[in-house]
């Protein structure tokens, strides 16, 4: 029973993960995208608070905070897998730029697809394999998806519109079958994970990437910090945990705090969503206008 769960768990990882990326690629305007690409100001800025500050930031935290070695990897494999699928949800209530959400959605998954396989065997060797098998399901799960999505919206963006809330539809079923295994196949770590740091750490992580990125992003108007602090402050978490399945022998804590993410992210995210649009300064009354 636990072998067959434990199948079932990489199969609905791998829905989640393909379906997620091939939904943002029908959904994701790269003519948009293009334009903010223009930018070069905001994407110098997000390349480097998304791979170079934010895994840096992900290493300090696990040295400082006492964490075990395996919640300290789930960490920086999170940390090195920036900007949650479902970012342009929150855009429209952040007042973020949607071209800038668009480039940076892009930006972001190309990003992890190189970053990840480079970086793992220097940050975190512990995880004991080489950057051919991390990048072999980041390929076949993240890269391939967001073509063809992107691909299928160039061609009959009509068809994509339609498809869309198919695909949709399927990945939250996943979800939902995702999660009931996981609290299945793992609630005993959940309880073990309680006065570890670990889901506290998470939240830490993620604050002080969105308050730092906003903080410093000179140059930068409200509604592009909003779009770089969105992605900062969720992660792609089927990215992160892709390499754990790539190593079957890897700590299953590590596994956790992955998927503990995919709340961290949501409630942390919607949040964030919420306090952007209320600092948004063209929602904000003009003085003596009533």
């Amino acid at each position: 029973m636990q072998n067959t769960l434990q199948t079932l768990l990489g199969v609905t990882i791998a829905i989640f993960m393909a379906g997620s990326l091939l939904e943002m690629g029908l959904k994701l305007d790269l003519r948009k995208a293009t334009s903010a690409f223009a930018d070069i100001r905001f994407m110098l800025t997000a390349l480097v608070w998304s791979f170079a500050i934010g895994p840096a930031l992900a290493v300090l935290l696990a040295k400082i905070v006492p964490l075990a070695e395996p919640y300290a990897l789930g960490l920086i494999l999170l940390g090195l897998a920036p900007c949650a699928p479902f970012v342009p949800l929150l855009s429209e209530k952040a007042g973020a730029d949607l071209n800038h959400v668009a480039a940076y959605l892009l930006l972001a998954s190309v990003g992890t697809l190189i970053a990840l396989p480079l970086a793992i065997p220097v940050l975190a060797p512990q995880l004991s394999a080489d950057a051919r098998t991390i990048a072999r399901p980041l390929v076949f799960f993240i890269a391939l998806p967001l073509a063809i999505g992107i691909g299928i919206r160039l061609a009959a963006s009509h068809f994509a519109e339609k498809a869309h809330p198919i695909v949709k539809k399927i990945t939250g079923v996943d979800i939902a079958i995702m999660l009931a295994i996981v609290m299945v196949l793992y609630w005993r770590d959940f309880l073990g994970a309680i006065g570890s740091f670990a889901m506290a750490t998470q939240i830490l992580y993620y604050c002080l990437l969105a308050v730092g990125a906003y903080a410093l992003a000179f140059g930068l108007s409200h509604e592009k910090r909003s779009a770089l602090v969105l992605g900062l402050c969720t992660r792609n978490v089927g990215a992160a945990a892709a390499p754990l399945l790539s190593v079957p022998s890897s700590d299953r804590r590590a596994m956790v705090m992955c998927i503990m993410a995919v709340f961290v992210t949501f409630v942390v995210g919607f949040a964030t969503a919420h306090l952007l649009g209320r600092s948004d300064p063209a929602r904000k009354p003009v003085a003596g206008s009533g």
